[in-house]
């Protein structure tokens, strides 16, 4: 059954919308990181314009996010504080980002850097998890502790403004917070994802956070962040495809409850090397697309211009 997408201009079949939304949802379950930077390339690949899969995706995102946060929190698992500031700099860098992504489109380039950054940063992404998992794999087969990252202070702890975050029990430079939110906001404005994948190693390995804490105020951000990425795509860019995401948080909704029950099953280093290998498959698609030979060598697309 077809159904039109006004937005994306194009008839899609629902059932693998559906489909797709289900096995993204199936996946986050699994692996527990959000799907937005597995699902704005998935839909690239069915031919929806990057400009709307990214659009879109951030609308999605605020949805599954927001469900995670209200748990957390109800656990008492969210630094509010911590988050706070996480926040300032993650609105600054959305608002930072849609205006890049307004100037791109302008210009006629937003489609080459979205795929191009999706490209670098699903390399660069599968790649340490997959070295990381590997890495710990190893050391649990030969007898030995896996190495850890969390709890070291380097140098940069030692910067100015600093202050205490009671329930992560650190005294560290409101920098830090700031400067990660803000690298997200970027990245949820251009390229749609919630920044998940990059906020929680970020947290462990460079605030020193708790994990019992990091996930439930990663999702406030991430809430937040993503609303205010959406509203600005929608208002000044057009390109949230309300239909598409319907469709796609549906499926996403159902199969992240059998992910969940799926993902208990596995060791952690297993669910990570599989999800590692999943996103390097992903981005040899990406690649492939960018440097073959398209079939049509020409293509005509609209300029949106202020006037």
């Amino acid at each position: 059954m077809q159904i039109y997408l006004p937005i994306a201009e194009m008839s899609v079949n629902v059932f693998l919308l559906l489909g797709m939304g289900a096995g993204v949802g199936l996946l986050s379950g699994m692996f527990g990181v959000g799907g937005g930077f597995l699902m704005t390339p998935l839909l690239i690949i069915l031919g929806v314009p990057p400009a709307v899969a990214v659009g879109t995706e951030a609308n999605q995102v605020v949805a599954a996010s927001a469900s995670g946060f209200l748990a957390h929190m109800r656990r008492g698992n969210v630094d509010f504080r911590m988050g706070s500031v996480l926040l300032a700099g993650g609105m600054a860098g959305s608002a930072l980002g849609v205006w890049l992504f307004f100037v791109l489109r302008q210009i006629g380039q937003i489609d080459l850097v979205i795929e191009l950054g999706y490209t670098v940063f699903l390399a660069i992404i599968g790649t340490l998890m997959l070295v990381e998992s590997i890495r710990t794999l190893l050391h649990r087969e030969h007898g030995r502790a896996a190495p850890r990252g969390a709890g070291r202070h380097t140098w940069v702890h030692g910067l100015p403004l600093k202050m205490r975050f009671r329930k992560s029990k650190l005294y560290i430079s409101a920098l830090l917070p700031l400067t990660i939110g803000f690298v997200v906001g970027v990245l949820a404005a251009i390229l749609g994802v919630g920044g998940g994948i990059v906020m929680l190693p970020a947290m462990i390995y460079i605030l020193g956070m708790p994990t019992s804490v990091v996930v439930g105020t990663s999702l406030f951000q991430i809430v937040f962040v993503t609303a205010s990425a959406t509203f600005l795509h929608a208002y000044n860019n057009q390109t949230v495809d309300i239909v598409l995401a319907a469709l796609l948080l549906l499926g996403a909704v159902v199969g992240a409850q059998y992910g969940s029950k799926i993902g208990t099953l596995l060791r952690g280093e297993q669910l990570r090397a599989l999800l590692a290998l999943l996103v390097l498959v992903v981005t040899a698609k990406l690649l492939y697309g960018l440097v073959a030979t398209p079939e049509e060598m020409f293509t005509l697309s609209p300029i949106f211009r202020t006037p």
